[in-house]
């Protein structure tokens, strides 16, 4: 029989577990047996707690959302000021615990799910409108009517990080993110008060 309690604490080490053998995989292609024994567990309790792999790799995928959306608004909570803001977003972003090598991998793993799992679309859509939505904010007070175009630029930019992190060796570089991202977005801003002044 089960230990009282034991559900929360095993399915939070399948999560992670998830993640990991995803990122070191560098695909979807990992087994649920294997997820598993990095977890400490039989592939039938993994089975039991979540009866599928998508399902594993859909909470997986929730966690990794979960915490980024965390760190968003806990850096949101302490900005101040429409720059702060933006800059809040690209720290929380391209942060160690959003911007490690298993999260990457396992990040754009999550973006060929949800091309085929319904579910999956659903989490990335819900994503992308709550990043866009957050710079929107944070730019309008700057850009006004700009802010949604200039959002959905740094949004394509933020996951163009991604996608390219996942393609080199060693251990992802935040800072030099948020460098590129701040210096886009400055590119941008100038380009929109060029054609303002004209």
């Amino acid at each position: 029989m089960p230990k009282l309690g034991m559900e929360p604490i095993r399915k939070a080490a399948l999560v992670k577990a998830t993640i990991v053998e995803i990122g070191r995989a560098g695909s979807l292609d990992v087994t649920v047996s294997k997820i598993a024994k990095r977890a400490g567990m039989s592939a039938a309790l993994a089975h039991h707690y979540f009866g599928s792999k998508e399902e594993i790799f859909l909470a997986a995928m929730r966690h990794i959302l979960t915490v980024y959306g965390a760190e968003v608004r806990g850096a949101l909570a302490v900005a101040e000021g429409p720059q702060s803001r933006v800059r809040a977003i690209l720290h929380a972003s391209f942060s160690p615990s959003n911007f490690r090598r298993e999260a990457v991998g396992a990040w754009l793993n999550f973006w060929v799910l949800a091309q085929t799992v319904p579910e999956a679309k659903r989490l990335v859509a819900i994503y992308q409108r709550r990043l866009r939505s957050n710079l929107s904010a944070a730019l309008r007070p700057e850009v006004g009517a700009h802010a949604p175009r200039i959002a959905e630029t740094m949004g394509a930019l933020i996951d163009g990080l991604y996608l390219r992190e996942v393609l080199k060796t060693g251990a992802p570089d935040g800072a030099a993110a948020v460098k590129m991202a701040l210096a886009t977005l400055e590119a941008e801003l100038n380009q929109l008060r060029a054609q303002t002044q004209l």
